[in-house]
Order: structure tokens, then C-alpha cells, then sequence
């Protein structure tokens, strides 16, 4: 039996990625505040904020099992508003859940996985790592922060045997959406940012479903020499490959007429 360790399992893109796996017959331990144990699912309560609450957690699941095949780094939340009027404690908080809770898992199964000589690691980061938006721009720094401790994380750890991936969805119909801290500040002088929040939400809400990128996850956790980054959807792909081959003035601009 394969054994996944996943983090904010208990909701989302997380939860459809829990059942998918116990599903076929994996053992899962589903790390998060908030959840519960069923078949080859095991909750395990975790605050991945707090860096000694991540350790217990994941040395609770080694003690049952002696190999941790695919790590899964989750929990996360977005917030809005104007980089100018954010409140600085809000963005420490977005960095402590969406960044470092994802270096806490990561440092925190490391012993494990050098150990057994193999493993994946997969951090959940976003389209919006590569294409930044406006008024989202905290989210966009956490993930693409994730996206470059990824690289350099593959390279220190490819002697042991072990493959790190992020995997980046576009808009994912969640209550990721409804959860966001939406701050609304400054729209007296930013007069675009409610339309702009407006839209991103709007495009949430109608977008992929999260069984999707629980089957993207699938695929990667069963790759043999999975690729340091994918995109979850096509037409994100479509998106990230243009963002590539255009200026990036151009990109950039198209961007502001989308939240304009």
C-alpha cells in the first residue's frame, strides 16, 4: 500500500485529492485544523504555521508507516486588496500559511524521504506565480516564492533519490473563493479594485473543478521522473506558454485590461 502525507486535505483541491487517492486503495494522512478519519484516511490535527505542530504531525505518520511515498504541500488562502493599504500583519500571516507552512512540511519529511532513499514532494502553488495579479499581489509573491524554493530544493535533494514538483492551477471552483480576506482599503483612490476583485471571483467560481486537480496530482504523484512544474488546465497551459514567448510588457498590459 502507497502512502500519501498531504496538508489542508480537509477542504478543496486538497480534500478531491485525499479521496482520489484513498480511493485507489493509498493510505493518506490528511494534515490540517479541521477534519476527520475515515477509510485509509487518517486526520491528523496540524497547524502548518507552527513549525513544531507540522514536526509532530508528520513524525505521528512516520511512526505508522515506514515510508512516506508522495508529500503533498496544500494549506493554503488567498487575500485581496491594494499593495499600498494592506495591512503588513496580513501579508506576514498569507506568507506564514501559503509559504512557510509549506517549508515547515517540506523540512519536516525530508528525514524521512533521505532515509528511504525516494519519494515526491508537491507544493500546490498557482498561474498566478508566473502571471501576477493586481490586487492579489501577496498570493502571487507566496506562490512564486514556492515556485523558486522548489527549483532549488530539486537539486539539493536529486542525490537522494527524491523529485520535488509544484503544480499550478488556474481558477478552481472552491471555498477558496468565499475564505479570501478581502481588504478595501483605499477603493476611494484605486477605483478599479473592486471590478478587479469582482472578476477574478467571477472566473473562480466558473472555472476547473477540483477533482481535476486532484487528477493532475494523481498523474505526477505516479510519474517516475515528474517535471519540476506543471499547469493544471488547459487553457492555463495555453496561457503560461504565451507568457513565455510574448514581452513582457505585452502580457503585463494585457493583464490590466483583464482587472481594469
Amino acid at each position: 500500500m502507497k502512502t500519501l502525507l498531504i496538508s489542508g486535505g480537509s477542504s478543496g483541491i486538497g480534500k478531491a485529492t485525499v479521496d482520489l487517492f484513498a480511493g485507489h486503495g493509498w493510505m493518506v494522512y490528511e494534515l490540517s485544523r479541521h477534519g476527520s478519519s475515515r477509510d485509509n484516511v487518517h486526520h491528523i490535527d496540524c497547524d502548518v504555521t507552527d513549525e513544531q505542530s507540522v514536526l509532530s504531525a508528520v513524525n505521528q505518520a512516520v511512526s505508522q508507516t515506514d515510508r512516506l511515498d508522495v508529500v503533498i504541500a496544500n494549506a493554503g488562502f488567498g487575500i485581496s486588496g491594494i499593495i499600498e493599504f494592506t495591512d503588513t500583519e496580513e501579508v506576514r500571516h498569507q506568507f506564514d500559511v501559503n509559504f512557510f507552512g509549506a517549508l515547515h512540511l517540506a523540512k519536516a519529511v525530508l528525514p524521512q524521504l533521505r532515509k528511504q532513499h525516494g519519494g515526491t514532494i508537491i507544493f500546490t502553488s498557482s498561474v498566478a506565480a508566473i502571471l501576477s495579479v493586481p490586487y492579489q499581489a501577496f498570493y502571487s509573491a507566496t506562490k512564486a516564492a514556492l515556485n523558486a524554493m522548489a527549483l532549488a530544493l530539486q537539486n539539493e535533494v536529486r542525490y537522494f533519490g527524491i523529485h520535488v514538483s509544484v503544480l499550478m492551477p488556474g481558477d478552481v471552483q472552491t471555498g477558496f473563493t468565499a475564505a479570501r480576506n478581502k481588504s478595501v482599503a483605499g477603493e476611494d483612490i484605486y477605483t478599479s479594485a473592486h471590478k478587479a476583485v469582482a472578476t477574478m471571483e467571477h472566473d473562480e467560481q466558473h472555472g476547473l473543478c477540483p477533482q481535476q486537480m486532484a487528477k493532475c496530482f494523481w498523474r505526477i504523484a505516479n510519474k517516475r521522473n515528474p517535471a519540476p512544474q506543471y499547469v493544471g488546465g488547459g487553457s492555463y497551459k495555453l496561457l503560461c506558454f504565451l507568457d513565455r514567448l510574448l514581452p513582457k510588457r505585452l502580457v503585463n498590459w494585457i493583464e490590466y485590461k483583464v482587472y481594469s
